[in-house]
């Protein structure tokens, strides 16, 4: 009997000094120094300048000096990345398949579907538990907006809000070609006389650049696909019954209007479409009044050209650069019998399953995401943020931005076979602007294409 009380009694030592030692080992955890790291598209002087600004300026060491207060040693650090959003997403998949990366990353909302598919994201309360739903932040967030980071009903990552497209154009050439300015097309007629107006009456002037091809990436699909379709009347994806479009009349149309820019009339210089870094070179152009129209996200007025960049126009971005809703090709002929049309997406951040701080990574990011934050944001950059507490302040042009174009918007099809549907899109763009097929041949091989992808159940051919 005493050794049976004996063997109880050491269990229970055991088991009571085990709960001490692990409590003392979390309490030495926390005492710890900690790194977090968060990785993005930005860099100083160059692409998204205000992000490395504000996470250099308020961020980081706001979080650091609310982790002071707490008793713990944390430091932030912000990994700046200068290639293309296609580049990003390579070196994410990358790192996530080897079980590595950075604890944060600035993640584009469409690729979400994909990631999830891949097993490379997990949402973000199995990452970081139920400190995730007791954020206050999230009573300022509509449902629509929690899915910019979404997929099947799972969270993913926070958004950092939405964006419109829209046509801008440079109102000093406007004004030595004789167009009147503020200019707003009512119809495709009404955009290609403009554009055939100064190619006619402005030596070495390109008169609109509509992106197209494989080298701009979703670039394309959303500046210049998305937006000549949506014209035409349909969207790439039927959501009523599920099925994608592969060939359709209004594919035709939109396709027509990439050959007259291109092709036919020489609109449009589709070089800088079909090489490497191209896109650079337009925002170049801009700047330079070597292209007098772009058809471009508000990140293009935010960022692209915020002053102090790389790309501000001499002149000033204010003084120089107007903007346009995208005309339907007849009023009422757009998408939803629209008269204009545009399209948003949403980027945000992520937290990586395979950081070895899960929930500090969530105290982090729901920082970011926090009222005071956003706002110090704001000042830096004016857009459409995702917490509806958060006004558009400072810039009265992104203000009229979103009061005038929200209301046209559509989204992506947030489906894993997106992303490969809609590099099959930009190839089909480059085919027809670089000549080597027309329309119809163009439209035939997309169509073909997109049924081995989604099934041929699944595709439209009209």
């Amino acid at each position: 009997m005493r050794k049976k009380f004996l063997v109880v009694f050491t269990l229970v030592c055991l088991l009571a000094g085990g709960q001490v030692f692990a409590q003392a080992q979390a309490e030495q955890a926390e005492d710890r120094p900690v790194s977090l790291n968060m990785i993005a598209r930005a860099v100083e002087g160059g692409v998204n300048q205000n992000l490395v600004f504000w996470m250099h300026d308020h961020v980081i060491p706001g979080f650091e000096e609310k982790m002071a207060e707490q008793g713990r040693d944390v430091s932030v650090g912000l990994i700046q990345f200068g290639g293309s959003d296609e580049a990003l997403s390579q070196q994410y998949a990358l790192d996530l398949s080897v079980g590595s990366g950075q604890d944060l990353m600035a993640f584009d909302g469409f690729w979400v579907p994909e990631y999830v598919e891949a097993g490379y994201l997990s949402p973000l309360d199995q990452i970081a538990g139920d400190a995730v739903w007791e954020w206050d932040g999230w009573d300022y967030i509509p449902e629509g907006l929690r899915q910019l980071l979404a997929f099947e009903g799972e969270i993913y990552g926070l958004g950092a809000g939405t964006d419109v497209r829209k046509i801008y154009y440079r109102k000093d050439l406007f004004e030595e070609a004789g167009i009147d300015v503020p200019w707003q097309p009512e119809s495709w007629d009404d955009l290609l006389d403009t554009a055939r107006t100064i190619r006619d009456n402005l030596d070495g002037v390109t008169p609109i650049q509509l992106n197209a091809g494989a080298a701009m990436g979703e670039a394309t699909t959303m500046q210049g696909w998305f937006m000549a379709l949506l014209g035409a009347g349909i969207h790439m994806y039927n959501f009523d019954d599920g099925t994608w479009y592969g060939e359709h009349p209004a594919i035709l149309d939109a396709l027509n209007l990439y050959e007259d820019i291109y092709v036919n009339e020489g609109l449009g210089d589709s070089r800088l479409q079909l090489i490497a870094g191209g896109r650079d070179q337009t925002f170049q152009g801009f700047r330079d009044r070597e292209i007098a129209m772009l058809v471009e996200g508000d990140w293009f007025w935010r960022s692209v050209m915020a002053p102090g960049s790389e790309w501000e126009p001499s002149e000033g971005r204010d003084e120089v650069v107007g903007w346009a809703a995208m005309p339907a090709m007849e009023p009422g002929a757009g998408y939803n019998g629209q008269d204009f049309v545009t399209i948003s997406g949403g980027t945000g951040y992520t937290i990586n399953p395979n950081s070895p701080n899960p929930e500090l990574a969530w105290e982090l990011l729901s920082f970011m995401l926090s009222y005071d934050m956003q706002m110090a944001y704001q000042e830096l950059e004016p857009r459409i943020r995702i917490r509806t507490d958060v006004p558009v302040v400072g810039d009265p042009e992104m203000s009229k931005m979103a009061e005038t174009l929200l209301d046209y918007s559509t989204v992506r099809p947030q489906f894993p076979e997106y992303a490969r549907v809609s590099i099959e899109a930009q190839r089909m763009t480059e085919r027809v602007v670089s000549g080597n097929m027309n329309p119809e041949e163009a439209m035939s091989a997309y169509a073909r294409a997109i049924e081995d992808i989604v099934g041929s159940e699944n595709v439209i051919r009209e």
